[in-house]
């Protein structure tokens, strides 16, 4: 089941994918992680497709990752008086602090965070960027905008504040019960919505623990001025276009976007670009070249994962899609000028014995025409060290972990194995050449790298490097 990528393909589960024989369809066709939304779906429904993903990860004998992605506090506007209103350029509005409006013309905005936080001059965008407010005047019940972008606006749509910090838990009633059962599933990754600031994350590390790895999504502008920090306390980033793109410009997105990936990069922390990646591909079974060319692009800027949304989990073409995605992948990677722009985007080697050594490893490797690295590690920090590099050759990452197994199913170029601890050089060689030859990465001749830390089995002791012959 060995990819002829390094890239990975995440999918969302939803109804045009919840049958096992659909979902091993997909795997089988190139998704390496599934994406369970709890934006969507009751619980008996995700529980159904979590046993399904293990039940084909124990027939096919390949690890496969599960993210479970918690709504957050999703914003919306109340139900309006007359079930819509028209607004109209350059009049005023009001919203007032109900679920329900006080008459034909004010829109109920059922949040009072939104109240605490706002100020003259921040704008609302509502029903997803199409209708757009700037706030004049705010009262403690009420607020006075003026409509700058017009049009029909109906219940429950949603709103966006990219001017204001929301005083808001990323985690709310509905995301600490949908937690409590993905963890008591057993999911790989936690992603958190509408994150804003580090100590968003802070919350959720305290509930998980060490069960499951959290992912912070990035889609509000406020989380770009931290996210250093946000990188810091998090163990991988997902560059959520949808929400970003509606609370950013446009023209903004691809510049931020490759900043996210690059700074990702430098931590050594896998990062997806998701979001209208393939959108098309709802109800059609090609995709159009510039749909092409956003995966494409992606790859190039080194992401680890691409992600499809609608497009696997409610679209005509689900397998189609998974299908698509993974042939720009394998052909991008494979392009005469992809290796040349990876390394020139290649991160500093920061001064410490296990980073020193990681990119060591993928240099010799480079030199000696391996076939493969195979990284001994406790954590999987090794081999995301490794990736971090960007290696020509496949990493084969060897743990006695088996959650490791599971989270370094994202990282760029990694496969990993859950094996025995190691005890000594001829055990690590032995293990090394045998896992190398039996998943097909190299064969009687070829050269590998291996990677360890002494004393073996110490998380963080990566201090060796091997070149050795099959």
């Amino acid at each position: 089941m060995k990819r002829d990528r390094k890239a990975k393909i995440v999918a969302t589960l939803g109804p045009a994918s919840s049958t096992a024989e659909k979902i091993e369809e997909l795997f089988r066709a190139g998704v390496d992680v599934f994406r369970l939304n709890f934006s969507h779906g009751n619980m008996d429904d995700h529980i159904k497709r979590y046993k399904i993903i293990r039940e084909i990860e124990s027939k096919v004998n390949h690890p496969v990752s599960v993210l479970q992605d918690l709504q957050g506090p999703k914003i919306r506007i109340g139900v309006l008086k007359t079930g819509e209103i028209d607004l109209v350029v350059g009049d005023t509005v009001q919203f007032v602090l109900n679920e329900e409006g006080t008459d034909k013309d004010s829109i109920p905005l059922p949040h009072e965070s939104i109240f605490e936080g706002i100020v003259p001059g921040d704008r609302l965008f509502l029903d997803d960027g199409r209708r757009r407010v700037e706030v004049i005047r705010v009262v403690a019940d009420m607020i006075e905008a003026r409509v700058v972008h017009g049009g029909k606006l109906t219940d429950r749509k949603g709103v966006n504040l990219p001017d204001t910090f929301l005083p808001l838990s990323p985690l709310t009633k509905k995301d600490h019960a949908d937690l409590a059962l993905g963890l008591e599933l057993g999911v790989d990754w936690v992603a958190l919505s509408f994150i804003q600031k580090p100590a968003d994350l802070l919350e959720a590390r305290g509930i998980i623990g060490d069960r499951a790895a959290v992912l912070a999504k990035i889609e509000k502008p406020k989380a770009l001025e931290k996210i250093d920090g946000i990188i810091d306390l998090c163990d991988a980033i997902m560059i959520a276009r949808g929400d970003l793109g509606v609370e950013t410009p446009p023209e903004e997105v691809p510049g931020r976007q490759k900043e996210l990936i690059r700074a990702c990069r430098m931590a050594g922390k896998p990062v997806i670009v998701a979001t209208q990646m393939l959108e098309s591909m709802m109800h059609a079974a090609m995709p159009t070249r510039a749909e092409a060319s956003d995966i494409a692009t992606a790859i190039y800027d080194g992401t680890d994962a691409v992600m499809l949304s609608g497009e696997s989990a409610a679209g005509d073409f689900p397998l189609e899609s998974v299908s698509v995605m993974s042939r720009v992948i394998e052909r991008t990677e494979s392009h005469k000028h992809y290796r040349s722009i990876i390394k020139a985007l290649e991160p500093v080697v920061e001064p410490t014995v296990h980073h020193t050594v990681s990119a060591a490893a993928a240099e010799i490797a480079e030199k000696t025409n391996a076939a493969a690295i195979i990284a001994f590690t406790s954590s999987g920090a090794t081999a995301s060290r490794i990736a971090r590099m960007r290696p020509e050759v496949p990493i084969l990452a060897l743990t006695p972990n088996k959650d490791a197994v599971h989270r370094l199913v994202l990282t760029w170029g990694a496969y990993a194995i859950h094996t025995t601890a190691i005890e000594s050089y001829g055990d690590m060689a032995k293990q090394a050449r045998h896992y190398a030859v039996t998943q097909g990465f190299a064969h009687k001749g070829d050269r590998i790298v291996v990677v360890a830390g002494v004393p073996f089995g110490v998380a963080g002791s990566t201090n060796n490097v091997r070149v050795l012959d099959i």
